[in-house]
C-alpha cells in the first residue's frame, strides 16, 4: 500500500468518527431540548406576533439611528425596541429557548476545544462568546494564554 493510499485510510477513518460524533451530538439531551424549544417558539403566535412588531420598531430605530442621538425620535425608538424586546424575553418559550441555545453552544465549544487541543494546545477555538475567558483574551489585554 502506497503513502497516498495510507493517507487516505487514516482519514476516512478520521471522517467515520466525526460522523459518528456528529450522530452522538444529535442525540444528546442539549439537541433536544433545543429542538423542543424552537419548536416551541416557532409555533407560538404570541412570539410570531412580537416579532413582527419588533421588527417594525427595529426598522423606526434604524431609521432614527442614521442620525444618531441628535434624531428627536431616537431614544423614544431606542426604548420602543427595548420594551418589544423584554416583552419578548418574558415568554416562557423565548426563555427556555435561550437557555438550551446556550447549553448547546456549550457543549459544542467544548468538543471543538478537546478535539483542537488534542492536537496542539496553541489551536485558537472560535466561539460566539464576544469576551472569552471573562474579557481578557483577544480584547488587548494580558493574560496565561495570550501572554
Amino acid at each position: 500500500m502506497s503513502i497516498l493510499e495510507a493517507d487516505m485510510l487514516d482519514m476516512s477513518a478520521v471522517l467515520m468518527h466525526a460522523y459518528d460524533m456528529g450522530d452522538m451530538i444529535k442525540s444528546s439531551a442539549e439537541v433536544a431540548d433545543y429542538l423542543y424549544w424552537k419548536t416551541a417558539v416557532e409555533s407560538s403566535a404570541e412570539v410570531k406576533e412580537l416579532q413582527a412588531l419588533f421588527m417594525k420598531k427595529k426598522e423606526l430605530f434604524e431609521e432614527c439611528e442614521r442620525f444618531g442621538h441628535y434624531h428627536p425620535s431616537y431614544h423614544e425608538a431606542m426604548a420602543q425596541v427595548n420594551e418589544v424586546q423584554g416583552r419578548l424575553e418574558q415568554i416562557e418559550a423565548v426563555r427556555k429557548f435561550k437557555e438550551a441555545e446556550d447549553r448547546l453552544d456549550d457543549l459544542l465549544f467544548t468538543i471543538s476545544t478537546t478535539i483542537a487541543h488534542a492536537v496542539s494546545d496553541t489551536i485558537k477555538v472560535p466561539s460566539n462568546n464576544p469576551l472569552p475567558g471573562g474579557g481578557s483574551c483577544g480584547s488587548g489585554g494580558s493574560c496565561a494564554k495570550c501572554g
